[in-house]
């Protein structure tokens, strides 16, 4: 039977080689590593990630809106644009038939709260930011009378 002895000088270059390897890989992993996270944490923004820039705002005529209780809500909005946004001039109607929409059959109580108000004018926005294609940045109400 035969014996295979390895020399010493053999078997320490074996654990040297596979300390350079472990060494090498674990430099590769952290030069990944830290890539990785310039570029989820510290990249420059995108374009895409930029506020759109105020144009001109559109007033609309004030609308009577029915609520609860034979009450009503007389209500004018005005439409800020995007600057650049937009094909020309916007349609009204959409915003007015949305407000119409959000207001109608509310109760004169809770539209005279000021965090309900401003929920549904939020609620209001985000409804013409889907309808006008994000060419509308806001919206303010120029008249707001119930009765």
């Amino acid at each position: 039977m035969s014996t295979t002895t390895v020399a010493p000088d053999e078997a320490e270059g074996t654990k040297k080689g596979g300390k350079k390897k472990l060494l090498v890989m674990v430099l590769a992993v952290l030069l990944l590593g830290g890539g990785g996270g310039y570029w989820f944490f510290l990249k420059p923004a995108s374009a895409e990630e930029e506020k759109p820039v105020p144009g001109e705002v559109l007033p609309l005529e004030a609308i009577q809106i029915n609520l609860q209780d034979s009450h009503y809500l007389r209500i004018g909005l005005a439409l800020q644009q995007v600057e650049g946004g937009g094909h020309g001039e916007l349609d009204g109607s959409k915003a007015l038939d949305a407000a119409i929409d959000i207001f109608s059959g509310e109760s004169m109580e809770e539209l005279s709260q000021k965090k309900y108000r401003h929920k549904l004018k939020k609620e209001l926005e985000h409804e013409l930011e889907e309808l006008y294609h994000e060419d509308v940045m806001g919206v303010y109400f120029t008249d707001f009378v119930m009765q």
